[in-house]
């Protein structure tokens, strides 16, 4: 864990299912699990790892894909009284293999419904909490992808990433009376996902411009490394499954322990010379962090208007 000033409270999600406030610098939460019992399970456990006491965090459940749950989950935090001084988006649903889209309870395609809209108004509903904390580093930080920078080799497997005019997202990604795609495409599940990723960081770079200076929030978006071993790949072929760590770890050498993505994530979260707003942050082979160049898309700040405006629609915010 990197030495600085330690947030008092933070908070961070774990898919689409819990949610662990905590009072030190660890990160705890669940896999989807058709159970919500099995949910709450694997994020006790995962804070039983971690070496957390019982006293020192609280899980609290949070559907991502559910704008219900979200509003849920964010008036149960309100009234518990507890104040927040970081919140970590690290949720993600994907879905490389699927032939046909999947839905949100909103009826919106799952990955951009959860991965960046569940954010959104999960983030919106939150800032006003953030604004009022007194503790003098307050971040809101969202896990971006490379896979959504088309300015980097992964960003060039196809399926690229690419928002288009964005006339899916006007017309709510439901497949009856709009695509169910961003750009009004075919639907493609790996496309989906890196779509959801372009959302996240120029959402965080619309936070940064509409809130940065009048709150003193630092908004940043990360990429830890290929994390080729977590569940995030549960959904893929089986071979893909066997092959892409070793392929990742000895012949591309971008493998990333979930170890080490952990301690990355903390260092947003906590270290003191990482507080510049609105930046994506990577880090090097030699797990020294710097400031990355999004791609022109992912940069893009037109785009980012665009979008935060039409998803205030469909969360309902405007």
């Amino acid at each position: 864990m990197q030495e600085g000033i330690q947030p008092k409270k933070w908070s961070c999600e774990s898919r689409n299912n819990s949610y662990c406030n905590s009072s030190n610098q660890q990160i705890c939460g669940g896999w989807q699990e058709n159970s919500k019992k099995g949910d709450f399970l694997k994020a006790e456990r995962a804070a039983k790892s971690a070496g957390m006491s019982k006293q020192n965090y609280t899980i609290m459940h949070l559907d991502l894909a559910s704008l219900d749950s979200v509003r849920q989950f964010v008036d149960r935090y309100k009234r518990s009284g507890r104040p927040l001084d970081v919140l970590v988006c690290n949720a993600a649903v994907y879905q490389p293999t699927a032939k046909e889209p999947s839905f949100t309870a909103e009826g919106f395609e799952l990955s951009v419904g959860t991965n960046h809209l569940g954010h959104f108004l999960l983030s919106r509903l939150l800032l006003d909490d953030l604004k009022q904390s007194d503790y003098p580093s307050k971040r809101l930080i969202i896990v971006g992808s490379i896979t959504g920078n088309t300015n980097t080799l992964a960003g060039n497997v196809p399926p690229k990433a690419n928002l288009g005019d964005l006339r899916g997202l006007a017309g709510g990604l439901n497949g009856l009376n709009s695509s169910t795609m961003i750009d009004g495409g075919e639907f493609d599940g790996a496309k989906a996902y890196k779509d959801s990723k372009v959302c996240n960081m120029l959402t965080m770079q619309e936070f940064h411009r509409r809130f940065h200076e009048e709150s003193g929030i630092t908004f940043a978006s990360l990429y830890p490394g290929c994390i080729a071993t977590t569940g995030l790949f549960r959904e893929h072929i089986p071979l893909f499954r066997l092959l892409f760590p070793p392929f990742q770890k000895y012949i591309i050498k971008g493998f990333v322990s979930e170890d080490e993505a952990g301690k990355r994530l903390a260092q947003v979260v906590s270290d003191p010379s990482l507080t510049k707003s609105g930046v994506y942050w990577s880090w090097n082979q030699n797990s020294a962090s710097f400031e990355n160049q999004l791609s022109p898309e992912a940069s893009d700040e037109e785009k980012a208007r665009k979008i935060w405006e039409l998803s205030e629609k469909l969360v309902g915010l405007a």
